[in-house]
Parts: structure tokens; sequence; C-alpha cells
């Protein structure tokens, strides 16, 4: 059987209730099996993939340029590692601290060209971090997250579980990537290859950031706050375009003639525009100084 119709085999047996005490030694170690294959990249909690490509092989995952979907088996091993593994006792640090798991061995991130400062620089068993990752101290990366290569993980930063975080990503200090993990159908977060987002953003509820955009300090991104797109001139939910710089505003409520609001009621939401024209006026501005 293949690791992931041992997980659905799992997860039918612990929906029927099957609990921690009930657990064989094959069952954990097929648990750990399956956070072994997180922490080396081989599964991922969500990947995007082309429509037409997903329905002619079926469940399996296929590359393409098309939405990014989650792998319902992969949150189900997650959520399986919590329901199936008893309370322990581990040491980090010097403090004792109780949970189902382990922290992840980091002994081999130097061998990647990784590296974690230290005082507070905590990843969690069944996360990947890539090649040239930094991670500063204090930063957390939650299960089932995937860090790419090259990316920033700045100080009090935290990545939720099974967020996906592209290549050459920069998250500035304070930033927040919420985790999704139920409903196990919904995407996580999704931060795409090339993106920055400033310091103290905060990407919640599935939201994906376009690859290669530029989000503005202290900006809010979530499926519930509209994105107005100056490039496409269109509003759009639940995602930030590609190729865009991105910053938070405030428009007009619906209820901003009510008397309780002297001047008027506002509520949040995120203005897009074109990063490469917004690069070229920086430029310009820049040779205008030096003049």
């Amino acid at each position: 059987m293949s690791l992931q119709s041992d997980i659905e085999h799992l997860w039918e047996r612990y929906d029927d209730g099957l609990t921690a005490a009930d657990a064989t030694d094959e069952d954990l170690t097929v648990l750990a099996e399956f956070l072994e294959a997180l922490e080396a990249g081989e599964v991922r909690a969500a990947e995007k993939r082309d429509t037409a490509a997903q329905s002619a092989a079926g469940s399996q995952p296929s590359a393409g340029n098309g939405e990014w979907q989650a792998n319902e088996w992969v949150k189900q091993g997650v959520l399986l590692n919590f329901g199936l593994h008893e309370i322990s006792q581990y040491e980090y640090g010097g403090v004792t601290y109780n949970d189902v798991l382990p922290l992840l061995d980091t002994s081999d991130l130097g061998d990647r060209g990784s590296r974690n400062t230290p005082d507070g620089t905590t990843v969690r068993r069944g996360a990947y971090l890539g090649e040239d990752v930094i991670m500063m101290s204090p930063s957390f990366v939650n299960i089932g997250a995937h860090v790419g290569d090259g990316t920033l993980v700045d100080s009090c930063d935290t990545v939720g579980s099974c967020a996906q975080i592209g290549e050459n990503v920069k998250l500035g200090a304070n930033t927040l990537i919420g985790g999704v993990l139920e409903p196990v159908e919904n995407a996580p977060v999704i931060v795409e290859d090339g993106a920055s987002l400033g310091a103290g953003c905060r990407v919640t509820s599935g939201f994906v950031v376009g690859e290669n955009s530029v989000v503005g300090e202290n900006t809010l991104l979530t499926p519930r706050i509209p994105v107005y797109d100056l490039v496409e001139e269109e509003v759009v939910y639940g995602h930030l375009p590609p190729e865009r710089r991105a910053f938070s505003r405030f428009v007009e409520s619906s209820i901003s003639d009510h008397d309780m609001f002297d001047g008027g009621a506002y509520k949040p939401a995120v203005v897009a525009t074109d990063i490469e024209q917004e690069t070229l006026e920086g430029t310009e501005r820049e040779d205008a100084l030096r003049e």
C-alpha cells in the first residue's frame, strides 16, 4: 500500500473511534513515515494543479499552473498525528514542555545552507525547510508547513499549520501566516515565489498571495476583505494577483450615514497596483534626487 492509502485507511478507523490508547505500533510507524515525508518535502498539504491533468490523474497530484488545492489526505495525516499520539514531556532550550510531538531535528540545516538563530527559532515536526532558508529568532513554523528555498522568516514571525511558503519569499518581522487544518478540503494559506510581505502583515483563512507581489506593512489579507485590483479594474476576494504592490486602505461602509458615526464609517480594504509601474516611478524619483 502507498503512504496515501495507509493514511486514508487509518483516517477511516480514526473516524470510527480509534484512539491513541488503541493505536498499534504499526499505526505509529505509518504516522512516523508520514512526518518524515513532510519533512523531506515529498508530500505537501496543498499543490497547484491543472484541472484537466488532475481529472486524468485521479487523486494524485499533478504539476500545473491552475488553482491551489488541498491534499486532503495530507491534512488528515496531520490531524491523525494529533489524535493518535499521547501527550509527552520534552525538553527544549532548558525548558520542559508538553506536546504530542517533539520539535523538528534541525541538525542538518547547515548542510543545506539554512540557518536558525538561537533563542527562539522553533520548528515543529512535520514541517519542511528548504535550502538557504533563514529563520530569525524568535519565530515559529508549525506542522505541515512548507518553506521554500531562499526564504526569510524574520523575527516574531509565525508560519501556521500547513501553510505553503514559496521560494525566495521575504516575511517581514512580526508577520502572521495563519494555519488552516480543518475542514481538510480547504486549501491553507499560500505565499507564492518571490513575494515580499512587510512587517506586521497577517495572512489568514487560505488567502493566496500571488508570486512576486509586494505587500505593505501591517496589511491584513483574508478572504473577507476585498482587494481592489487597479490593474484589471476589478474587485477580487481570497487572493492577491501576481506582480502587484498592495497596501491597506479604508473605504466607505454601507452604514456610513448612521447617526452614531460622525463623519462616516469605513471598512478595511486592500488596494493593488502594478508593481512594475510602482518600481519604475520609484526609480525615477531616486534618479531625480541624485541629480
